[in-house]
């Protein structure tokens, strides 16, 4: 559907369809109050239109190496279509569902089908959470910092996230929830550390601690260097030969976004959705369980990026914290009156946020 688009030029469409969005919604924003009935109707007009085109766009994307892990996943696709018995010793759901794909489908509705299912928690949870304003949550979501890139490259794991994010939509029902988290961890090994943080954030419910954790890892990983990469390869990640790589083996592949040792700018990036609940929960005195749980497992998850930051591949365990960042900005605003004017400061808070993510990928990281 896609392929007249140059493949050089497919993110620089991405980017510039959702800055296109981001200024329809800060115009909107500074012309309109929230209560104006016409509010409800057009940005659901917007949101359903966002929500085709991102799936539309990243599912029916050409099956080419130039998307990283996709032409991987195409070749095992492949061999599994020819009937070829293949081993699984890990990570079970997502290798039985590849195979069971090749049976059945071709390698393009494949990953359409990746990309449903990577895309629609999303719009699910925004729903349940944002209500009628659903759509400045999903925009957060797909204007993210690497939203795009788990979309097309870290699939896997981009998929092990949406399934968390949608375990918590049944936040309330308990064996729902867990039984999906549990899913999540048999697409990617890597969700057993948000699990982590949501079991110990609901042990721990002092939101003080979070933010001591948070603010600890810092010191610790200035101090520690490259040990806590060690220390945490012989651990939780013992017998995960790519975990371990990921860990221990530095930039082996150039990736920009470690070889650069401790990323100041990606904790400042790191540093809205702390910011967000500090403000909340702290100086606006909301108590909301959920949110305040929500904020402990992103805390405790991006305090152990911080810890290994120099990895190779840190991107993937910083994205294990950073996809809950648009819940994270989004609910509470949403959900209560903070401040007088509220629709136009969201127009704001979306817009910057965003802007980074295009900032970055101006510069190309």
């Amino acid at each position: 559907m896609y392929d007249w688009v140059p493949l050089g030029s497919y993110a620089t469409v991405y980017y510039n369809v959702m800055m296109v969005y981001m200024l329809v919604i800060l115009f909107h924003a500074f012309n309109f109050d929230v209560l104006d009935s016409g509010i409800k109707k057009f940005t659901t007009i917007l949101g359903v239109f966002l929500v085709f085109f991102v799936i539309s766009f990243v599912g029916l994307r050409p099956v080419r190496d130039e998307f990283g892990d996709m032409w991987t996943y195409d070749q095992y696709f492949k061999l599994a279509s020819t009937g070829k018995d293949i081993i699984i010793k890990k990570e079970f759901v997502f290798n039985y569902f590849l195979i069971n794909s090749a049976k059945i489908m071709t390698n393009t509705m494949f990953f359409l089908l990746c990309a449903i299912i990577y895309i629609v928690p999303c719009y699910i949870f925004s729903k349940k959470y944002g209500g009628n304003y659903w759509f400045f949550v999903f925009f957060i979501f797909a204007g993210s910092y690497m939203f795009m890139g788990f979309a097309t490259n870290g699939i896997r794991n981009g998929l092990g996230t949406s399934i968390f994010i949608l375990a918590l939509c049944y936040y309330r029902q308990k064996v729902i929830m867990y039984a999906l988290m549990a899913v999540s961890v048999g697409i990617h090994n890597s969700l057993i550390i948000p699990i982590a943080a949501f079991l110990f954030a609901g042990l721990y419910k002092n939101p003080r601690i979070y933010l001591y954790i948070w603010l600890f890892a810092i010191p610790l990983s200035l101090v520690g260097g490259s040990s806590w990469e060690s220390l945490f390869s012989t651990l939780g990640f013992a017998g995960d030969e790519r975990a371990q790589s990921y860990l221990t083996k530095g930039n082996i592949d150039n990736v920009s976004f470690a070889h650069t040792g401790f990323r100041w700018d990606f904790l400042f990036y790191s540093s809205f959705a702390v910011f967000a609940g500090w403000y909340f929960i702290f100086k606006k005195n909301i108590t909301d369980k959920f949110y305040i749980h929500l904020w402990g497992v992103y805390m405790i998850g991006n305090a152990f990026w911080i810890l290994v930051i120099r990895a190779n591949f840190s991107n993937r365990f910083a994205y294990l914290s950073w996809f809950l960042m648009a819940p994270i900005i989004a609910y509470p605003i949403l959900k209560y009156k903070i401040w007088p004017n509220q629709y136009r400061k969201l127009g704001v808070i979306i817009s910057v946020y965003y802007l980074f993510t295009y900032i970055m990928f101006l510069k190309g990281l």
